[in-house]
C-alpha cells in the first residue's frame, strides 16, 4: 500500500519542481501551470463519493481504481499538450486522494488509536519518497528522455501497482473487524475543527512548494538537475518528519507534537523570506519549513483517523476533500501571489495558514 501511494504521490510531486521545464514543452507560463495545478486539486473532492464505501470494508477495491487512474495520468499526459497535461493532473490529484483516504481507513480499522501514529507514519513515508526517489529520477528522465519521460514511469508504475494490490490478500486481524453497514452518524464539532486543521495545515505548505522549483531557479540559477538534487535534500528531510511522526506522535503527543511542529513551519518560512539571494540561508529555511509541514500534516492525519469513530470512512473522506479545496485554492494564489511579490508572496500565505492551523488545533482539542 505504501508502496503504490508513493507512485501516485510521484505523479503529482515531481510537477511542481520541474514546472520551467513544462513551461517551456507546452509553451506556457508558471501561472498558468500553477493554475491547472490548483484546479487538478480540485479532483480530490471525488473522496465524498467514497466514504460509505470505506465504512462498508472496501478500500481495497478502490486502491485498485486509484492506480488505474494514476496509469491513466501517464498515459494521457504523453499527448504533448496543455489540453492533455491539464486531464493528467486531475486524474492523477484523484488517484492520489482515492489512495490516501482508502489507505487511512483500512489502516485505521486495524491500529487502535494508542499506536496508529506509527503506521499512518509509515504509509505517509511516501510522501517524503517521492522527492527523495521520485524527483531525482524524473530530472534524469527529462535529461535522458525529455519530459515525457516522468509521464511514461508513472503510467507503468501506476500499472504495475494496481495488479499488485488486486492480488493482496484483505484477510488480516482488524481492531473494529465489523464495518459499518448503518448510515454513520453526522460529523460533529470535534471533527469539524480536526478536519479545518488538517486542511489549513496542508495550504500552509503546498502555497510555497507549488512553486518552489521555480523560485531556485530564477533567483538562485539552479539547474534542472540541480532542482531535483535539492528536492532530495528536502525530501529526506520530509522523511526525517514522516518517520519522526512515526516514532514519537504516540509516546510524546499527537496534539502537543502537531503544535510544535506549526511553529517550526513558521520558522522555516521567516528564515526563507530572509535569505537575500544567499542559497545556503534558503535551504536551510526550506529544511526547517519541510520538516515542520511534514510532521504536522502527517500527525493531523492520525488526528482526524479518530475525529469521528462511528463515522471514520466519513470523516478520512471528508478530510481529503475539504483539504483539496484548500490546497487548490492556495496552488492558484501562490501563482498570482509569486508572480507579484516573488517568494514572499506564497510563504506569507503558507505562514497564516500555519497560524491559522495552530489556532484550530488548541480550539479543538
Amino acid at each position: 500500500m505504501t508502496a503504490s501511494k508513493s507512485v501516485a504521490n510521484t505523479g503529482a510531486r515531481w510537477v511542481p519542481f520541474f514546472l520551467f521545464v513544462l513551461a517551456d514543452a507546452f509553451d506556457t507560463t508558471t501561472t498558468t501551470l500553477t493554475l491547472i495545478i490548483g484546479l487538478g486539486e480540485m479532483a480530490g473532492l471525488g473522496s465524498l463519493l467514497v466514504g460509505g464505501h470505506l465504512d462498508r470494508g472496501r478500500e481495497q477495491t478502490i486502491l485498485v481504481f486509484s492506480m488505474v487512474l494514476v496509469s491513466g495520468s501517464g498515459v494521457i499526459a504523453l499527448g504533448g499538450t496543455i489540453v492533455t497535461f491539464a486531464v493528467s493532473f486531475v486524474l492523477v490529484m484523484a488517484g492520489g486522494a482515492l489512495s490516501t483516504v482508502a489507505g487511512h481507513a483500512w489502516l485505521s480499522r486495524r491500529v487502535s488509536f494508542e499506536h496508529r501514529g506509527r503506521v499512518i507514519g509509515i504509509f505517509e513515508m511516501s510522501w517524503a519518497s517521492a522527492l527523495v526517489l521520485g524527483a531525482p529520477v524524473a530530472a534524469l528522465l527529462i535529461e535522458w528522455f525529455g519530459w515525457r519521460g516522468p509521464f511514461a514511469l508513472i503510467a507503468v508504475g501506476g500499472a504495475v501497482m494496481a495488479i499488485t494490490i488486486a492480488r493482496l490478500s484483505a484477510d488480516g486481524d482488524a481492531a473494529d473487524p465489523r464495518p459499518v453497514k448503518d448510515s454513520p452518524r453526522r460529523l460533529d464539532r470535534r471533527a469539524a475543527f480536526g478536519i479545518l486543521m488538517s486542511a489549513a495545515t496542508a495550504v500552509s505548505g503546498l502555497a510555497t512548494i507549488v512553486v518552489v522549483g521555480t523560485w531556485l531557479e530564477e533567483v538562485f540559477g539552479i539547474s534542472t538537475g540541480g532542482v531535483g538534487f535539492t528536492a532530495i535534500a528536502f525530501g529526506c528531510a520530509e522523511l526525517l518528519a514522516s518517520g519522526s511522526s512515526a516514532r514519537f506522535s504516540d509516546q510524546l503527543g499527537k496534539v502537543r507534537t502537531t503544535g510544535a511542529a506549526h511553529l517550526l513551519t513558521i520558522v522555516g518560512l521567516l528564515v526563507m523570506l530572509n535569505a537575500d539571494g544567499r542559497l545556503a540561508v534558503a535551504v536551510a529555511g526550506l529544511a526547517l519549513f519541510f520538516v515542520g509541514f511534514e510532521y504536522a500534516i502527517v500527525t493531523s492525519f492520525t488526528i482526524v483517523s479518530e475525529a469521528a469513530p462511528d463515522a471514520r470512512g466519513r470523516a478520512i473522506a471528508t478530510n481529503t476533500a475539504v483539504g483539496t479545496v484548500a490546497r487548490g485554492s492556495g496552488a492558484v494564489a501562490s501563482g498570482f501571489l509569486f508572480d507579484a511579490h516573488g517568494i514572499a508572496g506564497p510563504a506569507t500565505l503558507s505562514a497564516i495558514a500555519a497560524a491559522a492551523a495552530l489556532g484550530l488545533l488548541i480550539v479543538g482539542d
